[in-house]
């Protein structure tokens, strides 16, 4: 077998003999190192070897260089990147949860039994093409949102870049999965959600100036609500298929979750300056979150949680739950135990977040306590 030195002399003599400039051969980032397969293949955390595996507290990588290659000193800027430290986007697992993301992708052509679902009575119909509508326009939003923040993040911080990339596509997904749903059982789309709404949603979310604040927003807020519902849907499944349906959308938002909660424990840790400012985030989102359980019961939501905004989603959701509007008092009530299991998920992410102690000094919605201890 030829050895790299016996390799490198005989391109050096070749080189000589053609008279080309070779002198990038030598120009490379860290050499040598070996990197074995773990029991899922060849993932990002076993390539993490060496300074390969050193992460920059701050960054001036404006050129798309990649994390340890050789900077190249007349390289052009490609990228105006706004996030460059470290505790504004980081968390300590982003590479797995982009591993899983990976290898749990799934069809909404192919792995959805869309064959199960059988013609069903109006009003139920009725019901599950509005909440269809409804979380079409919501995943839009939620596939819409991160996008901006991967152009704006130095390639030194490739590995939330990559997941949020993986966020996109489950969203996509769960935005055409639920469309296809509307229009699979001779329904169609239904009304909009109200300009409130969506406005509310866009305008908290997609509006933020830092990657913490939409994140917080996002994937605590949003998305926390969102994933309860998800975890939920068989009791407003009406054959496998929405069954089905519900179940991978949980398995891609617990992901997105996930990702949210473990951002915000690495800042609490690393970033201790900006508690604070964090908790003013979550003051809003309990607010919204309040919202939602008054609007389980006829009140008026101003919910950062998609979730629990709309009054449309809200009916569909209590027609569905009670099986039909005949029922539709029924159902009320186990939207409110929905909205009260809201609550309880959104209080234990917060604490496994780091931010426990609001609900130990009074910084914490008091009726969103009573809520939660209820």
């Amino acid at each position: 077998m030829t050895t790299f030195a016996e390799s490198m002399k005989t391109v050096e003599s070749y080189a000589e003999d053609f008279e080309l400039d070779l002198a990038w051969f030598d120009k490379r980032g860290e050499w040598g190192n070996e990197v074995i397969p773990g029991r899922h293949g060849l993932t990002l955390e076993d390539i993490q070897v060496g300074a390969y595996g050193d992460v920059p507290d701050q960054s001036d990588n404006m050129t798309g260089r990649p994390r340890g290659a050789v900077p190249r000193p007349d390289a052009f800027r490609v990228g105006s990147y706004v996030v460059r430290t470290k505790s504004d986007i980081w968390l300590a697992n982003a590479a797995m949860l982009y591993e899983e993301a990976l290898q749990r992708q799934w069809s909404s052509a192919t792995d959805i039994p869309w064959h199960t679902i059988k013609p069903l009575p109006d009003d139920i119909e009725r019901a599950e093409c509005q909440l269809a509508t409804f979380l079409t326009e919501v995943e839009f939003v939620a596939a819409d949102v991160p996008g901006r923040w991967i152009a704006n993040t130095t390639p030194d911080y490739f590995e939330p870049r990559m997941f949020l990339i993986s966020q996109i596509m489950d969203e996509a997904r769960h935005l055409d999965v639920f469309r296809k749903r509307a229009l699979a059982n001779g329904g169609g789309l239904m009304q909009r959600p109200s300009v409130a709404t969506t406005s509310g949603i866009v305008g908290g979310i997609d509006m933020s100036r830092d990657f913490t604040e939409m994140s917080a927003r996002l994937h605590i807020s949003g998305e926390g609500g969102v994933l309860t519902m998800f975890r939920m849907g068989e009791m407003m499944s009406y054959n496998q298929a929405e069954e089905r349906i519900y179940r991978l959308a949980a398995q891609d938002e617990s992901r997105h979750v996930a990702f949210g909660v473990m951002h915000l424990r690495y800042l609490s840790e690393m970033a201790p300056e900006r508690m604070e400012e964090v908790h003013t985030y979550l003051d809003e989102g309990e607010r919204g979150l309040l919202g939602g359980a008054a609007a389980a019961v006829g009140g008026v939501s101003v919910s950062q949680n998609p979730a629990a905004r709309d009054t449309l989603s809200n009916d569909a959701l209590a027609i569905l739950l009670g099986g039909g509007k005949d029922h539709f008092d029924e159902g009320h009530k186990k939207l409110l135990a929905i909205r009260h299991r809201q609550v309880k998920e959104y209080v234990q992410r917060i604490r496994s977040a780091g931010f426990g102690e609001r609900f130990e000094n009074g910084r914490a919605n008091a009726e969103l306590m009573m809520i939660a201890q209820s």
